[in-house]
């Protein structure tokens, strides 16, 4: 049989230690049409200054209605995506996001190379991803943080603790 098919694969061996992040945000309520818009000249602005690490970003158009957008990211390790997770800007955004979703939901799910997955769905009120088949249990305790849900130890503490996000709420 002779194809017409132009075939392509790549070779990953120089990337070992390859993470690929899938990441969305979800209109859950009108105001949300606000806060998902926010976020696009940010997010913008943050892949352009080319965190180091980042091999490559992709935006995702995940449906209209409801809007939900995201991105995909290819990090060259872990390390560095942790670098920039724990600094600003994102820092800034994930706790304002988690003091308040602004009528959106966010999740994101998280591909190691060398092993393992783990992701965090916060206020997405229908199943995506690991939600649509695997049980949904609270992101607390052991399931708080990246590090314990994939299974790994990281270097550094998360970017706002279980302790921490929690207690405020309860002040």
């Amino acid at each position: 049989m002779r194809t017409s098919v132009e075939r392509r694969t790549v070779d990953l061996s120089h990337y070992p230690d390859l993470v690929v992040v899938y990441l969305g945000m979800r209109v859950n309520q009108i105001t949300g049409i606000k806060t998902l818009l926010g976020f696009g000249p940010k997010i913008s602005s943050s892949v352009t200054a080319q965190p180091e690490g980042l091999l490559r970003h992709e935006t995702v158009i995940y449906s209209l209605f409801p809007m939900h957008v995201g991105m995909r990211q290819y990090w060259r390790d872990v390390d560095a995506l942790l670098k920039w997770t724990r600094s600003d800007p994102h820092r800034q955004w994930w706790h304002g996001f988690l003091k308040d979703s602004g009528g959106t939901g966010f999740w994101h799910e998280t591909y190691f190379r060398r092993g393992g997955m783990e992701a965090v769905y916060d206020d997405v009120p229908q199943p995506i991803g690991f939600t649509g088949f695997a049980p949904v249990v609270p992101a607390r305790g052991p399931m708080f943080g990246a590090a314990s849900r994939g299974g790994m130890e990281f270097a550094g503490p998360p970017v706002l603790s279980e302790q921490e996000l929690y207690e405020d709420r309860a002040s």
